[in-house]
């Protein structure tokens, strides 16, 4: 009976990743490069993904594309969350990735006893980088919704992901991270978080930083502790790996999105609750090189 449960989650898995894998051909991929004449002309090279139809309607006005914004780890390029992209651009967001670290900046250092180990700086510059492409994007794309986005985040990215959220709550609508390791989440329940978490001993969160189960339950925080490793939450990562946090966070945002679904099809993705070795918190609620972290 074991063995037949988990040939079928495997069975789930896959065709959840194939379903996402034949829908690529109706999302349209671009970088967009902008500079910032407030920080000496800085790049700022932003990754975005969209369905094709949801952008024609609108650029017609017939609709509000709601917004997505990723953030990569350290070291890595912001084009390496396709995997993640290609589900919000599915569901009708923009997906919008800012490039946040150049091979000018200096090197990211630890310190020890300083706010986030050091990290403080990169964080705020990659916060800069945000409401810059934020601000440049509606000029490209005026008709979606920047006022209240979706932040998203890996490593490096993923506290990033959670300092904006404490400094600006109101310009959140919900918030997904994949090993944050240093900003503490956000547990006044302004909005709901989903977090994966890996099984990487090289990468463990700061004391704090991760919420106990009580409070995920009052916070409305879920926390999927995957039996992944922390490098494999990006495009390079076994597609085992990238088919679980699909099918995880597609149920999160299926959940949390009232008014969004995808394209009506003859297949529709599956439901699974446990794709893949995740163990899951779900907390009650009424009406989810190394990379430096």
């Amino acid at each position: 009976m074991k063995r037949g449960i988990l040939v079928l989650l495997s069975l789930s898995v896959l065709a959840t990743a194939g379903y996402f894998t034949a829908s690529k051909w109706a999302i349209k991929h671009e970088t967009i490069a902008f500079r910032d004449p407030a920080r000496d002309n800085r790049l700022v090279a932003v990754s975005v993904a969209v369905r094709r139809d949801k952008e024609m309607q609108a650029n017609t006005g017939l609709i509000k594309l709601p917004v997505a914004i990723l953030n990569h780890g350290n070291t890595v390029k912001n084009t390496e969350y396709s995997f993640l992209a290609n589900v919000f651009a599915w569901r009708g967001y923009l997906a919008i990735s800012p490039q946040h670290d150049l091979p000018t900046d200096p090197p990211m250092v630890t310190k020890v006893g300083e706010a986030y180990v050091g990290r403080l700086p990169q964080i705020q510059r990659g916060v800069a980088n945000i409401h810059f492409a934020i601000q440049e994007m509606n000029k490209v794309q005026p008709n979606a919704d920047y006022e209240k986005v979706t932040m998203v985040g890996h490593s490096m990215g993923g506290d990033i992901t959670m300092y904006f959220a404490k400094q600006y709550p109101d310009e959140i609508k919900k918030v997904v991270t994949l090993d944050n390791l240093r900003v503490p989440f956000l547990t006044e329940g302004k909005f709901k978080i989903l977090s994966f978490r890996s099984k990487d001993n090289q990468f463990k969160p700061d004391p704090g930083v991760v919420p106990d189960a009580e409070e995920c339950e009052k916070a409305g925080i879920t926390v999927v502790d995957t039996g992944y490793q922390h490098n494999d939450m990006r495009d390079t990562g076994p597609d085992g790996a990238k088919s679980s946090i699909q099918a995880m966070l597609d149920k999160f945002l299926n959940d949390t999105d009232s008014d969004l679904a995808p394209v009506v099809t003859n297949k529709a993705p599956p439901a699974i609750t446990e794709p893949g070795p995740v163990s899951l918190f779900v907390p009650v609620q009424k009406p989810p090189k190394a990379v430096a972290n």
